[in-house]
């Protein structure tokens, strides 16, 4: 780059230069009217040869001809391609984490706020600046009448995310009507349809009134499943039950496809995070979770909502997954998509899902 100055001042020089002779030649010219006449003649075709001379070099090289410019052309393309040094991947455990984290939960925060303290966040979608990411997440949010606890998820977890240096998109799925809410469902459509934008890697299965209380819980995919939540304030930060696989898992693009997903039948709360983990057992997948310190989350308390009454049926549906499996997952998730709108923070999927079979 150190020769556009230099061809600069060339240009700048051979100017005046060109500028000095076409003086000298008026001068000349003045005196040829006393000349005799092969000065006379030899004077217009001077003056000719230096305009052309000039014309040519305010016009630069001419990419059909061979010119003396092309050398520093190839120089200058040479000097770029050298300033695009790929870059490293991110390190193994990121420099950026802090490790426990001070929630709030302002009564007066705004969606605004929050886009505005993430600007680098695109779409809904971020990718770190000087590394390439280890893997690529794509996080999943169920959800139907939750602005609020939504708001505080996403406050919380865009800077937690770019913390651990992902490449990563968060996608909140919208149950559209007033039937009962099937999560299990809207998380299959959440799959299928963050695919169509890219191939993740990983994919966090999230409830959004559960907000990470530590940046070395990574929102990544290992060989195994693994689940996320180890304890949260509500059930004093231990596990709810033994074998509770819910709230927040981390499946990657595979394990998910090989347990078929999320089984479709599960009709309001409860019974479809129990389903999951037999599935994943029924592969012979072991399941991993942080260590108790780290796998702590705050949730952000609420009562029960209208549409997501406990699933009465939850017990027979999960004493038939053995048999059932194969055939109530990805392979027979039906929905109509509504919209598709990319806000700053998110990817909001608005998704028709129909009715429960009592109500058809």
């Amino acid at each position: 780059m150190a020769l556009c100055p230099t061809m600069f001042r060339l240009l700048r020089n051979t100017k005046c230069l060109l500028l000095l002779l076409a003086l000298c030649l008026c001068i000349l010219v003045w005196i040829s009217t006393f000349s005799s006449g092969p000065l006379k003649a030899l004077i217009p075709t001077q003056v000719q040869e230096l305009e052309r001379t000039w014309s040519e070099v305010e016009a630069g090289p001419d990419p059909g001809q061979g010119t003396s410019y092309a050398p520093l052309d190839l120089m200058m393309t040479k000097d770029r391609e050298e300033e695009e040094v790929p870059k490293a991947p991110c390190p193994e455990e990121s420099p950026l984490l802090r490790g426990p984290l001070a929630l709030s939960f302002e009564p007066t925060l705004m969606l605004s706020q929050v886009a505005w303290e993430n600007d680098a966040v695109i779409e809904g979608q971020y990718k770190p600046d000087d590394c390439v990411a280890r893997q690529s997440v794509a996080v999943l949010i169920p959800h139907r009448n939750r602005e609020k606890h939504l708001l505080y998820l996403l406050h919380h977890l865009h800077p937690f995310l770019q913390r651990q240096q992902l490449h990563y998109a968060i996608y909140v799925i919208h149950q559209a009507g007033e039937d009962k809410f099937n999560r299990a469902k809207l998380l299959n459509i959440g799959y299928l349809e963050a695919l169509k934008d890219y191939s993740w890697e990983c994919f966090i299965f999230h409830d959004v009134d559960l907000v990470p209380e530590n940046d070395h819980n990574l929102y990544t995919c290992d060989q195994q499943p693994k689940h996320l939540v180890v304890g949260r304030n509500s059930t004093g930060y231990k596990l709810r039950y033994k074998n509770y696989f819910g709230g927040v898992t981390a499946l990657s693009k595979e394990q998910f496809l090989k347990v078929n997903g999320f089984p479709n039948t599960y009709w309001g709360w409860g019974g479809e995070d129990d389903d999951l983990r037999i599935r994943v057992r029924l592969q012979n997948m072991l399941i991993s979770r942080p260590p108790k310190a780290i796998g702590r989350y705050t949730m952000v308390f609420h009562q029960r909502d209208n549409g997501n009454e406990v699933n009465k049926d939850r017990m027979h549906l999960l004493s038939k997954t053995p048999q059932t499996w194969k055939k109530d997952g990805l392979n027979s998730c039906s929905y109509k998509t509504l919209s598709v709108e990319r806000s700053a923070l998110y990817i909001n999927v608005t998704v028709d899902i129909g009715k429960p079979p009592a109500q058809h």
